[in-house]
């Protein structure tokens, strides 16, 4: 697999992101990596590492889409950014998926933009795993889709399960819906309108599920619209982070605390690697017709490196073909419904 990797993009480009595609290089040696952004910035921290040449390539793009900008006037003011350029090598067929960390609205806008939608798609989402205390979960939309229809969460339900099989390895994912009580009378408009809809679709529904049974392992994929899935995402990523960091805080008050933080320091490690979002590497931007994946701006070299082989897995795995097929069988479940709009 060749992926297309926006050097430029994140908080700390390029430095990770190159860092990050040696290292994937080195532990994949049947994969690619296209290197796009400033060639002379790029190659300086090439300088020293230890890869194979033929299978990491520098491709030069004089611009770069910075973060605070506003997504679709840089894409229109920058046709020569890293992140496009990523974009259009997939499109053009000489790269077979792309990931970049930088600007996610730009990076979601481009995937719509360069790609389309697949079909029988109306509203791509970003499916994001979530580590927690049990096992990890897929939750989609996490950010794209602001309003939606339960026709909308129907076909995230089925993107989320395909997802789902690639990244974690499961069989026949069960999925739930995201709610204020358990009950399928409970919630708005939309969330009992998406019960029936989910209820009467081969999609292993299992109900509604409370924000506070999410983490305990209660279904393999949460669905829900962008504005909830956002909130849960940054709530999580907060709480993984406050809670080291008020551990840290408390162990350092007394020297009987520091031993005994030496003693379990094992266990924190462990902790702290299950609940880091950069051991997943990214989000994919699922239901556009191709493969892309929108790292954290904050993105490490490990977040980077895992994001690549994240991307890699879902091309070769063709999850886009299965996503495809699944919603296509699903079409006549909303024909002639008030959910279909």
């Amino acid at each position: 697999m060749r992926v297309a990797l926006d050097a430029m993009g994140g908080d700390n480009a390029p430095s990770v992101t190159v860092a990050g595609a040696v290292d994937f290089l080195n532990a994949r040696p049947g994969d690619e990596v296209l290197l796009v952004g400033d060639e002379d910035a790029i190659k300086a921290e090439l300088k020293g590492k230890s890869y194979t040449d033929s299978r990491l390539i520098v491709i030069h793009a004089s611009e770069t889409i910075e973060m605070e900008e506003s997504p679709l006037g840089a894409i229109r003011r920058k046709k020569d950014s890293s992140m496009a350029r990523a974009f259009s090598l997939v499109k053009e067929g000489k790269a077979d998926a792309v990931v970049s960390a930088g600007n996610s609205g730009a990076a979601m806008a481009l995937g719509f933009l360069r790609f389309g939608k697949l079909p029988g798609v109306d509203r791509p989402a970003i499916a994001t795993v979530i580590p927690v205390f049990t096992k990890p979960f897929v939750l989609l939309d996490a950010g794209a889709n602001v309003d939606c229809t339960p026709r909308n969460l129907l076909q995230f339900a089925h993107m989320g399960r395909a997802y789902c099989s690639s990244a974690l390895g499961r069989d026949n994912p069960s999925v739930a819906l995201l709610s204020i009580g358990e009950e399928a009378s409970k919630g708005d408009e939309l969330t009992k309108e998406s019960y029936k809809l989910l209820k009467s679709a081969n999609v292993n529904f299992v109900g509604n599920v409370e924000g506070k049974d999410m983490f305990f392992g209660r279904a393999d994929v949460v669905v829900c619209d962008g504005f909830a899935g956002n909130v849960v995402l940054k709530t999580s990523e907060g709480i993984a982070e406050g809670a080291m960091k008020m551990l840290r805080d408390e162990i350092k008050k007394t020297w009987i605390r520091k031993i005994g933080y030496l003693l379990l320091k094992p266990a924190f490690d462990t902790f702290r690697s299950r609940t880091d979002y950069a051991e997943y590497g990214g989000a994919p931007l699922l239901g556009v017709n191709g493969t892309c994946i929108i790292g954290h701006g904050r993105s490490t070299s490990v977040a980077i490196s895992n994001a690549l082989k994240v991307a890699t897995d879902l091309a070769s795995n063709k999850v886009l073909n299965t996503i495809a097929a699944d919603i296509a069988g699903t079409v006549g479940l909303w024909e002639g419904s008030v959910a279909a709009d």
